[in-house]
């Protein structure tokens, strides 16, 4: 069936409209205004049943005006806080570092932000390959003196309901560039693995989560960020992915011979301001039966 000029011309318009709506959405709506809360339950192998845990997740907020203002963090710290954590982790990547910012947010207005956090068992951090590249040691300064405790292949022993669990915190795995595609890290895996004690159940903290094909069964979860669900993901598949194994890390729970990671979609965006379908999130992990 031939058409007509006219039939053609709405058509090349209509299809021009929803590249250019879709284009807006990516570009606009879902990097700076929405937010959602992505909840796991699970109780992975080495976690007790009866013993509960509530965990707030913040991954790559990149800060930067317009889409992760002071305001918007303030926000997200509120959610944040009324999903009543036992526990917040951040997972590095704190400012932006791509050149579509109109404006950027320094670690000394950002860093008291997320240290308005509220949870029994505090706000602990590590560091992302931006805060490396990027203003480290501003990064690193702000950190500490909000009183937000930085860990890298290093851990610490906390008790939540009378009973002890080990967080630890990996040093980040491409801190330095040294070529073309080539990355040089501080992660020390078997140096953070031995401040362990005893059999408590430990969580281990990565920004990158390629670290987790070397995790052994001893850690009951590994949670990660850094791929921001490669910012682009549609029908469970990321196109670009930045992690040596693609889209086997690039989101969501995954569970490989028994050990689980959770990589959370993250907050910002990098090299480009463009989310789509992997809307920034706030993960909420809950462990053990919640109930006991």
């Amino acid at each position: 069936m031939l058409i007509t000029r006219r039939q053609l011309l709405v058509g090349t318009a209509a299809a021009g409209g929803v590249v250019l709506s879709t284009g807006a959405y990516a570009g606009i709506v879902e990097p700076g205004f929405r937010l959602v809360v992505t909840e796991y339950r699970l109780t992975p192998p080495r976690w007790p049943n009866d013993f509960p845990l509530n965990i707030a997740v913040i991954a790559d907020p990149h800060a930067s005006e317009p889409y992760m203002s002071p305001a918007r963090i303030e926000r997200i710290v509120e959610t944040t806080n009324a999903l009543k954590p036992d526990l917040v982790v951040l997972l590095g990547d704190f400012e932006a570092a791509h050149r579509f910012v109109t404006k950027m947010v320094p670690s000394e207005t950002w860093a008291p932000l997320w240290a308005q956090c509220k949870a029994p068992l505090g706000v602990h951090s590590i560091l992302g390959n931006h805060d490396w590249w990027f203003h480290l040691k501003r990064i690193r300064a702000s950190i500490e003196k909000a009183g937000i405790p930085i860990m890298e292949n290093d851990g610490v022993k906390l008790t939540h309901r009378g009973r002890p669990f080990w967080l630890l915190g990996l040093g980040d795995q491409i801190a330095y560039i040294v070529g073309r595609g080539r990355y040089r890290g501080v992660d020390d895996l078997p140096k953070t693995l031995a401040k362990i004690t005893g059999d408590a159940p430990a969580i281990l903290l990565a920004h990158e989560p390629d670290i987790f094909v070397k995790v052994p069964e001893r850690i009951s979860l590994t949670l990660a960020g850094h791929t921001h669900g490669g910012q682009v993901r549609l029908l469970g598949y990321s196109p670009v992915v930045p992690s040596r194994y693609g889209n086997r890390f690039a989101y969501g729970h995954i569970v490989e011979n028994g050990r689980h990671m959770i990589v959370s979609g993250g907050l910002g965006c990098s090299i480009a301001p463009v989310r789509l379908g992997v809307p920034p999130e706030i993960v909420m992990v809950r462990l053990g039966n919640q109930l006991a």
